[in-house]
C-alpha cells in the first residue's frame, strides 16, 4: 500500500483503513499480533506517533486489543465488526450519492438497479472483491 499525503484523509486514518483491509483479506487473523507503531513507521516512512494514532483508532473501535508488553493483536470479532462498520458508513454513503446522482441524470430506479446487476468487475476491480 502507498499512503497518499495529498489525500483528504489523514495518514493515521489511511493506516487504520489499510490494517482493516489486511484483516478483511485474511492477511491478519483473529488473535494474531499486528505490526507495531515502529514497524508501520518504517514500512510507510512516517512518524511513529502517526502510526500509533492509527493503531489507537483501531483499539478504540475494539478491532485490535493491547497485551501489555507484547503489542497489539487482532480482536476475535474484528472482521465482522469491520464488515458491519463499512457497510453502515461506506456503502450507505456511496448508495446515497449514487441515488442522488442518478436522479440528477434522470436515471430511473429500475434502470439503476439493472446497471448495478449488470456490473461485472474486471482486472484489479475483481481482485478487490
Amino acid at each position: 500500500m502507498i499512503l497518499n499525503a495529498d489525500n483528504m484523509k489523514p495518514i493515521y486514518i489511511q493506516i487504520a483503513e489499510w490494517l482493516e483491509v489486511e484483516i478483511l483479506n485474511n492477511n491478519l487473523q483473529a488473535d494474531e499480533r499486528i505490526y507495531s507503531q515502529y514497524q508501520l513507521a518504517d514500512m510507510f516512512t512516517i512518524n511513529p506517533a502517526t502510526a500509533a494514532k492509527g493503531l489507537n483508532l483501531l483499539a478504540d473501535e475494539d478491532i485490535v486489543y493491547k497485551k501489555r508488553g507484547l503489542g497489539m493483536f487482532v480482536s476475535p470479532n474484528a472482521k465482522q465488526f469491520i464488515l458491519t462498520k463499512r457497510r453502515k458508513q461506506v456503502l450507505e454513503q456511496m448508495i446515497k450519492e449514487l441515488v442522488i446522482e442518478s436522479k440528477r441524470l434522470g436515471v430511473s430506479e429500475n434502470e439503476l438497479i439493472k446497471m448495478i446487476l449488470a456490473f461485472k468487475p474486471v482486472g484489479k476491480e475483481e481482485e478487490e472483491l
